[in-house]
């Protein structure tokens, strides 16, 4: 799934210094005010892949429960603080770019508000504790989503914060019920 992502941003990438000369975010966000739609709708659909891989939204979504087989410390750092939340950051970072391809933008909140209902439907019969908090990992990123896509960046930077606190601290405590059990 992540290789799918990958190769969209590569496109990304493309189109982006094919257009601006540079992948700077200072000159690439200014040089793509000048770009056609179609160049900046490819360049936003290309971040939108890389971030929904990365972040594991729908249809991109299947590796991360398999993710959680590590040690619990382990995916508690990984996984609840730095790499999901990674998809969240660049839409944010990118935003000048999705601000000039709302189509995209509305997608991007379309995949989080679709990934954050079915995340949290798929959490409710899991029986595996750690596969509970990965697809409840998943529906939070999706609100995310919909936040980053819907312009409200600074919610979305601040729920991202929040989780990586709160779900920390549940891997944390799942760990103990495990080791217990």
């Amino acid at each position: 799934m992540n290789a799918v992502g990958d190769a969209t941003m590569a496109l990304a990438f493309f189109v982006l210094i094919q257009q601006t000369g540079t992948l700077d975010f200072a000159g690439a966000f200014a040089g793509a005010e000048g770009m056609s739609s179609t160049a900046v709708n490819l360049v936003a659909l290309g971040l939108l892949g890389g971030a929904v891989a990365k972040s594991a939204q729908l249809p991109l979504h299947t590796w991360l429960p398999d993710a959680m087989e590590g040690p619990t410390p382990v995916s508690a750092l990984i996984h609840a603080a730095t790499m999901v939340t990674a998809g969240v950051y660049l839409i944010v970072r990118a935003h000048p770019v999705f601000e000039l391809a709302p189509d995209v933008q509305d997608l991007a909140a379309g995949l989080g508000a679709a990934t954050l209902l079915v995340a949290g439907l798929v959490a409710l019969v899991q029986t595996d504790i750690k596969r509970v908090i990965a697809y409840s990992t998943m529906s939070q990123i999706g609100y995310m989503f919909l936040g980053a896509g819907l312009g409200a960046y600074g919610s979305g930077m601040f729920h991202l914060l929040t989780h990586a606190f709160f779900k920390a601290l549940l891997f944390m405590g799942a760990g103990l019920v495990i080791h217990h059990l």
